[in-house]
This record gives structure tokens, sequence and C-alpha cells, in this order.
């Protein structure tokens, strides 16, 4: 790599750095004596800082930069034309060609009926739209079918007015699961620590179990984990009033907690479930969405079969701001009619440089075959992961595609886990640090249980499978006998 473009030295970016700018969740504590890191050039799987020491990206940024880091110019060079053809417009009652030319290729990946494409800024308005989508949407069925069924006097006089026929606004999600950061999205997520600080939260969201197996009884089947998991949900529904409820938000594969893996039949009852009481149902694929796990959309490689997809990330492989909300034929058709509307706006939702450059982002991992790419290395990888098992201190590797976690464990042979103290020691006082100094950027959480989250852009290969492995390995070692 060549040395960073930068006007400013080393030593005046940090400077900088700490009297100006505020870093998304972090403890700005920690910097008041240390340095920040600042990455200033990108290539392939690998990342270069201030001070040209090279990292391995094993988390894509933050699952996100699915092409890796390769292709800057080619994109750069698609975002400049857009600028000198049209910088700006917005997507409130115009189009401009971008847009358009994005939608349609987004619906022709998606699966099924996906059709209809909604876009915004990122993953948090993407879940926010969706719920606003989802209540609306019953509004607008409901006015469809409304008759006149009550009355009322107004000024003296006895009027007849209508009752829209449906209204609904309840979510479900799944506990620990992350969806996003605005109140809307926060109200979804089933963290905790995340949604307290910010209550009282919007009203009605009802969690229910997740699909974590590895804490479960050693002797229970798949069969009756699935089973266990879909009376939860039915369960909650009942309780909560089927007939209020407008949307059930799972991922595809659960990030938070570490990368669960739905069980056998599982997608299947919750369609099934969600069918039963005509309540939609969204596939929150903001990270899965755009080949993570081996396919396009997770919902193709679950036969998910979702009324509503959200996604973002992958969408632009993160060179651009932008999100989008996917709906089928069937969600979009109240909205066709007299005069109905979706309510709902973003002053940046399809802005056309950021359009441009997801259009040359989709093109590119067309060209390469980055989604077959991943479906054909994805046991590789496992394979290569699974040898961190034999390490006393991992418990789990779960996952598929390219996005794993390994769960870590104080005592292998119960499963049991560390302390918050322990985790604080062991996550944010030794490994974050550690292998960062060892040059591998991964995500070392507590939000469950501890796990190491490993998921790297979408081009990696068995040389970046090894290094990954081997650094994890060392450290992981290190970090065993350190809380042993």
């Amino acid at each position: 790599m060549s040395s960073p473009a930068t006007t400013l030295s080393p030593a005046e970016l940090q400077k900088a750095a700490r009297d100006h700018l505020w870093l998304h969740f972090t403890r700005m504590s920690g910097y008041q004596d240390g340095e920040i890191p600042i990455i200033v050039r990108g290539d392939g799987c690998y990342l270069e800082d201030a001070n040209g020491k090279r990292y391995l990206d094993a988390l894509a940024g933050l699952f996100a930069v699915n092409i890796g880091y390769g292709f800057g110019e080619e994109i750069g060079e698609a975002a400049a034309a857009q600028m000198r053809e049209l910088p700006f417009y917005t997507n409130w009652s115009y189009a401009h060609p971008r847009a358009i030319e994005l939608a349609a290729e987004v619906a022709s990946v998606a699966p099924g009926d996906l059709n209809r494409v909604f876009f915004v800024s990122g993953g948090s308005e993407a879940v926010e739209s969706a719920w606003k989508l989802a209540r609306q949407y019953y509004s607008a069925r409901g006015e469809k079918k409304r008759t006149q069924v009550a009355e009322r006097m107004v000024a003296g006089e006895r009027v007849e007015y209508h009752v829209p026929g449906e209204r609904r606004w309840k979510a479900v999600a799944r506990r620990i699961a992350y969806h996003g950061t605005t109140m809307g999205a926060l109200s979804i997520n089933g963290i905790a620590s995340l949604r307290v600080p910010f209550e009282p939260l919007v009203p009605d969201v009802i969690h229910v179990r997740n699909t974590n197996r590895y804490h479960r009884p050693p002797e229970e089947t798949e069969a009756e984990f699935t089973a266990m998991l879909l009376e939860d949900l039915d369960e909650a529904i009942m309780q909560a009033g089927p007939e209020t409820v407008a949307m059930v938000i799972f991922e595809p594969v659960q990030n938070a907690g570490g990368s669960y893996t739905p069980p056998e039949g599982y997608w299947k009852g919750v369609r099934e479930i969600c069918d039963r009481y005509e309540i939609l149902l969204c596939a929150d694929e903001v990270i899965t969405g755009f080949g993570r796990i081996g396919a396009w959309f997770g919902s193709e490689r679950y036969d998910i079969r979702p009324d509503i997809i959200t996604s973002a990330k992958g969408l632009s492989s993160a060179h651009a701001a932008i999100g989008a909300v996917i709906a089928t034929d069937r969600v979009m058709e109240p909205f066709l009619d007299g005069h109905s509307m979706y309510t709902h706006g973003i002053t940046f939702g399809g802005h056309p440089v950021m359009a441009a450059i997801a259009l040359k982002n989709i093109e590119i991992m067309k060209r390469e075959r980055i989604v077959e790419h991943v479906a054909d290395k994805q046991d590789d990888f496992h394979k290569t992961l699974s040898q961190l098992l034999d390490l006393p201190i991992v418990g789990d590797l779960r996952g598929t595609g390219f996005f794993y976690a390994l769960e870590l464990v104080k005592d292998k042979e119960t499963r049991e886990t560390f302390s918050d103290e322990e985790c604080e020691t062991l996550l944010r006082g030794f490994l974050s640090p550690r292998l960062f100094e060892r040059g591998l950027i991964c995500r070392a959480d507590d939000r469950g249980d501890p796990v190491v989250q490993i998921s790297p852009p979408l081009v990696a290969d068995q040389p970046e499978f090894d290094e990954i492995t081997g650094i994890l390995g060392d450290v992981l070692a290190e970090a065993g006998q350190r809380m042993g």
C-alpha cells in the first residue's frame, strides 16, 4: 500500500480527533491517554492506519464491506459521473433514473414477488420504515373495506361516519436481537442494555425466544427445539391479541448473541403462524442481504417468503449510505387505490449518487461472482474456523456463509459462561486490545453470552481464513490461560 494521503500528521489527526470527534458506541474515556485508531486506507480485505500498520478486517467494517476495499476507484468513477449529471433530487413525488434502475435491479435479485422498493439512508431507517409500513398497510387495507357503521351529533345534526376496518400496531421480535438505534428500531431491539437508557420507548413490542441452541438441554431433538420456539411465538401473539399485531420481524441468521442459525422447519412454521393471524412477516436482512450467507438474500436460502425485507449494508457494500425496504406486490396493493398513501419519507432516500454507487456495487458483485464465491467457500471457512474448537475457552462455533461467531466459555464441559466482571476483563480488558495489536479486526461482544464475531469481506479466501484462525488461535489460547 502507498503512504496515506492526508494534510495532517498522525499527531495532528490524534489531537483533532480527541478535541472534536465523537465516536459511535465508544467509551471516549478510553482514549484520553491512549491513541484513537485512525484508519486511512483499504485494499481487498486489509486496512492501514495513520501509522502505517496493516490489519485484516475480519468484520467487513460492520458486516458491510461485502466486495472488500479493492473497487473504490471504479465505484468512485460511477459516483463522479452521477455528480456531473445530477448531484441530487428527491424521491418525494418525483423520480430520477438511478433510483428507478436500482429499484428494478434490487427487485430482480430479491426472491418471489418482492418487487416494490422504498429507499432510505441506512439499516435503522429501514427497520423504522418497515414498522411504519406494516402499521399503515392495515389502515390502508381497512380503508378499502370500510362501511358506514356509526353516527354522531355534529352541530345539532346526526351525521354518519366511517370507521376503519383494521388497526394494528404491535411488533414481535426476538430476545437479544439488534435491529437499529432510532427510537422505533430501538424499541424492536431485544437487547435490554441498549433500550433502558432511552425508555420509555415506542409501544408495543413483544419479544420471543431466539434460536440459540447451545444452552438448551443436550437431549432435546431439533424437532423438539423448533416446536418449542414456534409454540412460544404462537402463545406470545395470542396473549398480545392477534388482531393488534402488525409485524413479526426476525433476522434469517440473528447477529447479536452470535450468529444464531434457524433449526429445521423453523421458518416454515413462522410463515404459517403469520399467515394464520394475517400478520406481515419482515425479514431483517440489513446484514444477511447481498451475499453474506451465500445467497443474494437469506430469505431465499431459508425459503422464508417474507412480506417485507429490510436491507442496507451490502446494498452498496458500505460505499454509500443507502438502505431499502423491499415489499411484495400484496403489501403495495392497498396503496395503489384512491387516496391511499404511505405517509413517510426520507430526504436522502434513493439519493442519485448513493443509488449510482449501489448500482455499481451490484454490477461488481455479479461480474465477480461474489455470491457464488461465498457459497463455494463457506464450507472451507467453517472447516478452518473449526480448528478453534480444540481450545478449552471455545465452547461453540455457529453461523453460515461468511458470518460466524465463537462462543467463549468458562467451563467447556458444563458450558458455564463468564460473569459480567469476567466478561469485562476478558473481552474489553484483553481480547479487543490484543487482537487489534495482532492486526486482526473482529468483534468481542457480550450482548448475550460472550462471543467473538467473524464476518470478513466476501472476497476473502483460504489465505485470509488461515490468517484469521491463526491469530484467533494464539490470542484465545492466551486468553484461556489468563482466565483459567
